[in-house]
C-alpha cells in the first residue's frame, strides 16, 4: 500500500472519530398561535463545532475528496465561499494538518474572517463575488492543491439515503411528535445540497412530506426553477451571506423540490430578527429566509385546511454579523427600514396575518 494510500485511511480515521464525539444537532420547536393545529420546528445547525449547517458538508466533501484520491499530504484546500463552509472546511483542514485558503467576496463579514483564521485557514477576498470560482481554480492550479468546489459536488458527496444526514435526523426526533410526519421542510439553497438531500430522502423512505426551498432576492435558483433555463446569471452577489448564486449551482436539483419562494432581502432580515426575539439568541439572515418560507408553507396548509408540522433549518449563529446584520448603523446605511416589517413578520406568525406580496412563490 502506498503511502498516500496510508495517509489517507489515517485522514479517514481521524474525521470519522470526531465525528463520534460529537452529538446531533437540536429540533426546536417554535409555536405559532396564528396557525392553530400547525407545529413548527428549527432544526438548529449552529451548534455543530464550527457553527453552521455547511459542518455536515464540509465533513462530506473532506470524506468524498479523499475517498476520491483527491487530496494529498501537506496540498492546500481551496474553496469558493461566503464563509461559513469556509470555516468548516478550516476545521477539517486543521484536523488533517492540511493548508487552506478560502476564496470569499470582499464583502464577506469580518467575523467570518476571524473564525477561519481561527482554524488557520487564510482568507482571499475579491471584489466580484462572480468570480470566486475562477479565482478558486486558478489558486489550486498554482499551488498544486485541490479546489474542493463545494457548488458542484455537494449533492453527490451528501449520503442522502442515511449515514445521520439531516433528513435521517429530523424524522428520527420527530418520530414521538404529534405529527410525526412533517408536512413541508424548508430550507434555503446555497449549493443546493441541503435541498437535494431531504428532497431526495423523503422519496426514498416514502414520505408523503414536501420540500420548500426559500431563496433570495440577488440569486437565479427561484427563476431557474420556474424558467428551467440553466443559462441564468447575475451580476452581483446575494446580500444573504451563505445563500442564494449569482449562477445556476450544479447542486442545485429542481425536481427534487416541490415548491419554491423568493423572499426580499429586507423580509429575510426582519424575519431573522423577530426569529431572534422570540429563541432569545441572535440567529442568521438565512434562518429568516427559512421562516418565511415556512410561514408562507403554514398559510398555504392553513388555507387547505390542514393541521400538521413543519421542519425549516436554522443555518447558523447571528454572532457573525454582529456588525452587518445586527447593527441599526449598517442598516441604516444599506437602506433597510426593518421596524413594519418586523411587526408584519409577527402578525403573521402570532395572528395568522398574509405576508407581503412581495414574497414570489412557485408551486404553493
Amino acid at each position: 500500500m502506498g503511502e498516500n494510500r496510508k495517509w489517507a485511511l489515517e485522514a479517514i480515521r481521524i474525521i470519522e472519530a470526531d465525528f463520534q464525539r460529537s452529538a446531533d444537532t437540536h429540533l426546536i420547536p417554535l409555536p405559532l398561535s396564528g396557525f392553530p393545529g400547525i407545529e413548527l420546528y428549527f432544526k438548529d445547525e449552529s451548534s455543530h463545532p464550527t457553527g453552521s449547517l455547511k459542518h455536515r458538508l464540509a465533513r462530506s466533501l473532506f470524506l468524498y475528496a479523499l475517498c476520491n484520491g483527491w487530496l494529498r499530504p501537506g496540498a492546500p484546500i481551496i474553496e469558493a465561499s461566503s464563509g461559513s463552509t469556509a470555516i468548516s472546511e478550516a476545521y477539517f483542514a486543521r484536523l488533517l494538518g492540511l493548508p487552506f485558503i478560502a476564496v470569499m467576496p470582499a464583502t464577506t463579514s469580518k467575523e467570518k474572517i476571524a473564525q477561519i483564521a481561527f482554524y488557520g485557514g487564510q482568507s482571499h477576498l475579491v471584489e466580484d463575488p462572480t468570480q470566486i470560482y475562477a479565482e478558486s481554480e486558478r489558486l489550486a492550479r498554482e499551488s498544486g492543491g485541490h479546489f474542493m468546489d463545494q457548488f458542484t459536488y455537494a449533492e453527490r458527496a451528501t449520503d442522502w439515503r442515511a449515514n445521520n444526514n439531516i433528513a435521517e435526523s429530523i424524522f428520527s426526533q420527530l418520530r414521538l411528535e404529534r405529527h410525526a410526519e412533517p408536512s413541508w421542510l424548508v430550507s434555503s439553497p446555497g449549493t443546493g445540497g441541503t435541498t437535494a438531500t431531504l428532497g431526495r430522502y423523503v422519496r426514498y423512505r416514502q414520505h408523503f412530506t414536501r420540500v420548500l426551498c426559500a431563496d433570495a432576492e440577488r440569486s437565479v435558483f427561484f427563476d431557474y426553477y420556474q424558467s428551467g433555463d440553466a443559462n441564468l446569471s447575475l451580476d452581483c452577489g446575494s446580500r444573504i451571506e451563505g445563500i442564494g448564486r449569482p449562477r445556476v449551482e450544479a447542486s442545485f436539483l429542481p425536481r427534487v423540490i416541490d415548491a419554491m419562494v423568493k423572499v426580499p432581502d429586507a423580509l429575510s432580515l426582519a424575519a431573522m430578527h423577530y426569529l431572534a426575539g422570540r429563541l432569545g439568541r441572535r440567529v442568521g439572515g438565512s434562518s429568516g429566509t427559512n421562516l418565511i418560507g415556512a410561514l408562507m408553507a403554514a398559510q398555504q396548509m392553513k388555507e387547505a385546511g390542514e393541521s400538521g408540522s413543519i421542519v425549516a433549518i436554522l443555518c447558523d449563529g447571528g454572532d457573525r454579523y454582529a456588525t452587518t446584520y445586527y447593527e441599526p448603523g449598517w442598516l441604516q446605511a444599506q437602506g433597510y427600514q426593518l421596524d413594519p416589517l418586523i411587526a408584519r413578520v409577527k402578525a403573521c406568525a402570532e395572528q395568522g396575518d398574509p405576508l407581503p406580496e412581495t414574497v414570489l412563490r412557485a408551486g404553493i
